[in-house]
């Protein structure tokens, strides 16, 4: 009997964790879905930022840069989206670029003004002594 009542409410417990992950899971999915609804109802505009180092760049003056790079969505209210990360890409396709930024715009209007913007000016001064090479590419989200 008592072999009966484990198995019992060992069945209950299953179907109720397979309920709540099913119901979890349909959430998220919705979630997602909704998502993706308001990312399509509105176009954005990417702007994504690849930079390479020289060698020889000091590590502070790199720093010194990221921080800069990091508080321009404060100082540019044209910025919607603002995301950033150092590559850990295992393939070693990266051609020496370690650092990506990510940069969300409505408008083209808006990335005309964050281009010349003097801030945005500022921080690449910033870059001027250390920085190797840089690949820019802007595309509208589909």
């Amino acid at each position: 009997m008592k072999r009966n009542l484990k198995s019992s409410i060992l069945l209950v417990a299953s179907i109720l964790l397979l309920a709540t992950m099913t119901f979890s899971c349909q959430t998220k999915n919705e979630e997602v879905e909704k998502t993706m609804t308001d990312v399509k109802s509105e176009p954005l505009l990417r702007h994504v930022v690849l930079f390479q180092f020289k060698p020889d760049a000091d590590p502070d003056a790199i720093k010194k840069a990221e921080d800069a790079f990091l508080d321009l969505p404060n100082k540019i209210p044209q910025i919607k989206g603002f995301e950033w990360g150092l590559n850990n890409s295992p393939e070693g396709l990266d051609k020496g670029f370690t650092h990506c930024y990510f940069l969300t715009f409505k408008s083209e209007e808006d990335r005309a003004i964050y281009l010349p913007h003097p801030d945005h000016k500022a921080f690449g001064a910033l870059l001027d002594r250390i920085l190797g090479d840089v690949l820019v590419v802007d595309y509208w989200i589909k």
